[in-house]
């Protein structure tokens, strides 16, 4: 636990907009956990929010924060009160690719619904787009594998300039985190127990 929170980094994180499919929403959040991303956000404007697949998740949501927002204009406001950047996915002239980003900046990234993709709103108020270059006749992957694609690399610069070499949260944040988590742990069954 206390490696794990040595390594959160609390100026990355995903904003979810409309994501309806139970697995999808459970891997993107799994995905977040393994990279150190502390937080995620849910928005949803149309779609009820699903359930959570707990295979996907692999029991990601338990040591994650999720915040829900009920506007794009709400979500960002969040967002860029915390000093982040926010880059929305999308297929268009002048979006980059997940390299040509500073990813040791404060920075959100936004993934949109698997049919539609991320609303023409949250697109227009985003600071930049981001695209996943495609080389073979499908034009998109699956979102929680784009969101695999864009935290790896973001993780990987991260890495490079020592993100995870040090404790990055606040001591305050960093001690309420694990408090919390201890609480939950011995809530849990052991491992291994008929009931886990």
């Amino acid at each position: 636990m206390l490696s794990t929170l040595a390594q959160r980094q609390p100026d990355l994180t995903v904003l979810l907009e409309n994501l309806c499919d139970p697995g999808n929403l459970g891997a993107v959040l799994r995905t977040c956990e393994a990279v150190g991303v502390g937080t995620v956000h849910l928005l949803y404007t149309i779609e009820e929010r699903p359930r959570i697949a707990p295979r996907a998740a692999g029991s990601a949501q338990r040591w994650l924060r999720i915040q829900e927002h009920r506007s794009v204009e709400e979500a960002y406001a969040a967002l860029r009160s915390q000093g982040m950047r926010i880059y929305a996915t999308a297929f268009a002239v002048g979006a980059l690719q997940p390299h040509e980003v500073d990813w040791t900046q404060p920075a959100a990234i936004v993934l949109g619904n698997e049919n539609r993709g991320v609303s023409r709103e949250a697109l227009e108020a985003a600071d930049g787009l981001l695209y996943i270059p495609m080389r073979g006749m499908v034009q998109s992957v699956n979102v929680s594998v784009a969101a695999a694609m864009l935290l790896y690399e973001a993780q990987r610069q991260r890495a490079a300039a020592g993100y995870y070499d040090a404790p990055r949260l606040p001591e305050s944040e960093w001690r309420a985190l694990l408090e919390s988590w201890l609480k939950r742990e011995r809530r849990l069954p052991p491992h291994g127990s008929a009931t886990g």
